[in-house]
């Protein structure tokens, strides 16, 4: 009986971890390009993570060649830039916003951005203070920008 349930248990355990390892892998993979400084950006990507996306961070401080490689408007830019699936996301844009530029791949759009770093995107979450409302812009290679979502308003 002891054997059966340490068997069992273990079992169990080898199973969930196993679970754990794949999930993992089969996140969906962001760069996120970031000053080596800045913590709200290490926040962000924790976001990510804690929303399914696998992360890679590269710290730098010239990030402008990125933002401007990859078409980000100057009036969009912010802290920190990352790619996935061939998308630039700048600055505090919501996992799930992520998510659903990918499902539904709108045409024309090389990216999404979230100006600034408002108070209430994750990330920039502030105990005490309340959250601004902002919105989510997406960007095409011409620099013209749109809002994808508003939050907050």
């Amino acid at each position: 009986m002891k054997r059966t349930c340490l068997a069992v248990a273990f079992g169990t355990v080898a199973l969930l971890g196993g679970l754990t390892v794949s999930a993992q892998s089969t996140g969906t993979s962001v760069t996120v390009y970031k000053d080596p400084s800045c913590g709200c950006c290490a926040k962000w990507v924790d976001h990510l993570k804690q929303n399914g996306f696998a992360t890679k961070v590269i710290k730098s401080r010239q990030l402008d060649d990125i933002k401007t490689e990859k078409h980000v408007p100057r009036q969009a830019r912010s802290c920190h830039t990352a790619l996935v699936n061939g998308y630039a996301i700048e600055g505090h844009v919501p996992a799930s916003d992520v998510q659903r530029l990918l499902k539904e791949r709108p045409s024309g759009i090389v990216g999404l951005a979230v100006p600034g770093m408002p108070i209430g995107s994750p990330g920039m979450e502030m105990p005490g203070r309340k959250a601004q409302p902002f919105d989510v812009l997406a960007f095409d290679k011409d620099g013209h920008t749109r809002v994808f979502v508003s939050h907050g308003k």
